[in-house]
């Protein structure tokens, strides 16, 4: 059974956090690397944190289909997951968690129904989201600017999604996490049923 676990919030929230604790916990499962045609930063790694593509050749893959969804996240600033990536995982036996933005699991869960979970990781209040963001202290003002703008409208998002995991105090939201794949893990889904996630949170 080829199952997706689809990790999506607002920047700040806490989801790469949760993400690999879930890769540290669960050894079925396997990180998707994204395609993105922005500048490698300083100990990116291409094909682990990054498939780092030039804008043609990013543009080449649009035009041949070749991504499962893709977004310009910022202007002229694209992050997409290819097909291949995911056929790549699944052919060594694993499940795919995901690591992405709002309208990029959007599209991914209306891709895969069925056999996706997607959960929301929000924020206490949008106060701290922004709190964290600027306790960053990696942006420059006008960047800032545009990931708080980003972030707020992200926050909107939250009931798109089969589960919403509140990262109050990161050591529940871990917990919760652990719960919704694990239970979802053991989880056989046929076309004739519909996994209800909000069941387990």
């Amino acid at each position: 059974m080829k199952k997706l676990i689809i990790v999506t919030a607002p920047s700040g929230a806490g989801k790469t956090t949760i993400v690999q604790h879930l890769l540290r916990t669960f050894d079925t499962l396997a990180f998707s690397v994204s395609a993105t045609n922005r500048a490698r930063r300083p100990r990116e790694i291409d094909g682990k944190d990054y498939y780092f593509l030039s804008d043609s050749d990013f543009n080449q893959r649009i035009k041949q289909n070749d991504f499962l969804e893709y977004e310009e996240v910022y202007a002229a600033q694209y992050y997409g997951t290819l097909k291949q990536e995911l056929e790549r995982l699944w052919d060594l036996g694993k499940t795919i968690i995901f690591d992405v933005d709002v309208k990029g699991a959007t599209n991914i869960k209306k891709a895969y129904p069925l056999d996706s979970l997607a959960i929301f990781i929000q924020p206490p209040s949008e106060a701290v989201l922004m709190e964290r963001l600027k306790g960053r202290k990696t942006e420059t003002p006008e960047s800032l600017k545009k990931r708080i703008a980003r972030a707020k409208e992200e926050l909107t998002y939250h009931n798109k999604f089969d589960c919403v995991i509140v990262n109050d105090v990161l050591d529940n939201a871990l917990q919760h996490a652990e719960q919704l794949v694990g239970a979802f893990l053991h989880t056989t889904i046929t076309p004739q049923e519909d996994y209800i996630t909000h069941n387990h949170c």
